[in-house]
């Protein structure tokens, strides 16, 4: 069983590799059969496309750029979220008073909060406002039901033991917190930067990934567009990994914290 086990682990790298070059082999047989650079490149092209934008001066410069305001966007939003959330969850006022807000955030189109984010706040500080208004609201909703999933009976003898409020927050709230959260986070991380670069195609800041996007679309490269594009899935693939990382170092695992004593 053992043995099985080890050469499915072997197998399964291989497996997914060979997926990927399968896909990659369809990507470029269909840019020899299309035959147009502008409409659509092979994979070969966009490579060498990113490693001619990587040598160029502004490049990391773009991507730190982007990368910050959006990563700043999103941990305002998770703490502020995890913080209204917590008190939503207490309070019935809070949650009543909150409500319209929430619906208005998650029904408006983000195209709309972006015209008006333009002339609130200018096209500089533009993907840290809409990577706010998208996370924001998915950390809020999943911190309720997190805490609202928390065992009633574990609640109940936490009050007959005059447990603190600090101790009923690590040991009861916690775990019952974070399975919702990592769920709302893997869809959160990735939305936070496919908007916040939508974003900047629209305001087109200096210096930004959407300002390189745009500019590709007005010369038809369609190699530094695609180009582009694997930099952005690079980037919120590593935030993704190393915030998730973060979350686990940070927080001991829920499943162990239900077998200590309180």
């Amino acid at each position: 069983m053992s043995s099985s086990i080890i050469s499915h682990r072997t197998l399964l790298p291989l497996k997914k590799t060979g997926i990927v070059i399968f896909w990659l082999m369809i990507w470029q047989a269909g840019s020899k059969l299309v035959d147009n650079p502008i409409i659509l490149v092979g994979p070969i092209q966009v490579i060498k496309a990113l490693i001619h934008q990587s040598a160029l001066p502004g490049f990391w410069q773009s991507i730190g750029f982007s990368f910050g305001k959006i990563s700043l966007g999103f941990l305002i939003a998770f703490i502020l979220g995890i913080l209204l959330g917590s008190t939503a969850s207490r309070f019935t006022f809070v949650l009543e008073l909150l409500s319209p807000i929430m619906a208005l955030m998650k029904s408006i189109p983000v195209a709309s909060f972006v015209v008006l984010a333009l002339i609130w706040f200018g096209s500089e500080n533009l993907s840290i406002f809409i990577s706010f208004l998208v996370v924001f609201p998915m950390i809020y909703m999943s911190t309720i039901a997190g805490i609202n999933s928390t065992d009633p009976s574990l609640l109940e003898m936490a009050n007959v033991f005059h447990m603190s409020g600090i101790k009923k927050g690590y040991y009861l709230y916690r775990p019952a917190l974070i399975p919702y959260l990592k769920s709302s986070l893997n869809t959160a991380l990735g939305m936070s930067f496919k908007s916040g670069i939508a974003a900047e195609v629209i305001g087109v800041p200096n210096h930004s990934i959407g300002e390189k996007l745009y500019m590709a679309k007005i010369y038809l490269s369609t190699a530094d567009l695609f180009a582009w594009t694997l930099v952005i899935i690079g980037i919120s693939f590593l935030f993704e990994i190393f915030f998730l990382w973060l979350i686990d170092r940070t927080v001991p695992n829920h499943k162990k914290s239900k077998g200590r004593g309180i």
